[in-house]
């Protein structure tokens, strides 16, 4: 998910800290066992928020491994796993599966085809065991490729695309809390999709490569602008965050929500600054 679904650690306790971090570890333990290193390759730090809201949601106790890896050869550490962490590894391996295909056709980076056919056996057995959620990201992936394509310029149009994507990831029950999953999971995609936007703007403008924001750019208040639609799209993901019965690991996701997901966003504003300062 690209990245910006993290934690804003300077604000985040010590214990909590430790508790994200072990769900981060069991995370690279069940991709290592699911798919090998490989699976492991795709590791990123969003899919622990996925583990997270889950575990905490349906009060899921996880087993706690005491293990060492290649990180942390000499001293053993604690991965926290359940069935949430081998379905969130799952969905690590689609979201890498087509983020390398997508780099191969956008760029045609030869190392993404090859990463992408590596990964292709990893990705069927995912598919073998989730094909209704596979079919309906590959779908929708496709869909917001033909809006890139046809170069359409209504922001929340191409965004609801990779938020639809991003609801079906977050749902793994028809219950009482789908409603609030469902328009959780659409907000948060469409912010991942325009933070991404706003992140590679200057390079997609240099290599005259598609970003919807680019239709923009001449606006007045463009950074206001983007700001503003941004905060939008988090705080009623939020919102709706806030719906959910969440009392086991609330500091953490809290974390992630109201500050961690702004961490890359922020950098690039204290880039910009110094840049400008330097002029």
């Amino acid at each position: 998910m690209f990245g910006y679904v993290t934690i804003h650690k300077p604000e985040l306790k010590i214990k909590d800290f430790n508790e994200y971090q072990a769900y981060y570890c069991g995370l690279c333990h069940s991709l290592k066992e699911q798919f090998g290193m490989i699976g492991q390759a795709t590791l990123t730090y969003d899919m622990t928020f996925l583990i997270i809201l889950l575990t905490s949601l349906y009060e899921k106790k996880p087993v706690v491994y005491k293990e060492r890896c290649i990180l942390h050869p000499t001293k053993k550490h604690a991965a926290l796993i359940n069935e949430y962490t081998e379905y969130a590894a799952c969905m690590n391996v689609v979201f890498g599966y087509f983020h390398l295909l997508d780099n191969w056709k956008d760029e045609k980076q030869y190392k993404s085809l090859v990463g992408a056919k590596a990964l292709e056996k990893a990705y069927q057995k995912v598919k073998k065991k989730y094909p209704e959620k596979c079919s309906i990201i590959a779908t929708k992936l496709k869909q917001l490729r033909a809006y890139e394509q046809r170069k359409i310029t209504n922001i929340d149009e191409v965004a609801n695309c990779f938020g639809e994507i991003m609801s079906e990831v977050l749902i793994v029950k028809d219950d009482e809390w789908a409603f609030h999953l469902r328009r959780m999971g659409l907000l948060l995609g469409k912010f991942i999709y325009l933070m991404d936007a706003y992140d590679d703007l200057e390079k997609d403008e240099a290599s005259e490569s598609y970003n919807v924001l680019s239709f923009y750019r001449e606006e007045e208040n463009f950074h206001s602008f983007s700001k503003e639609l941004l905060t939008m799209y988090i705080a009623e993901c939020a919102r709706e965050f806030e719906c959910l019965p969440i009392i086991l690991h609330q500091d953490i996701l809290r974390n992630i929500l109201y500050a961690g997901v702004w961490q890359k966003y922020n950098q690039k504003q204290k880039a910009k600054e110094g840049r400008e300062d330097d002029r």
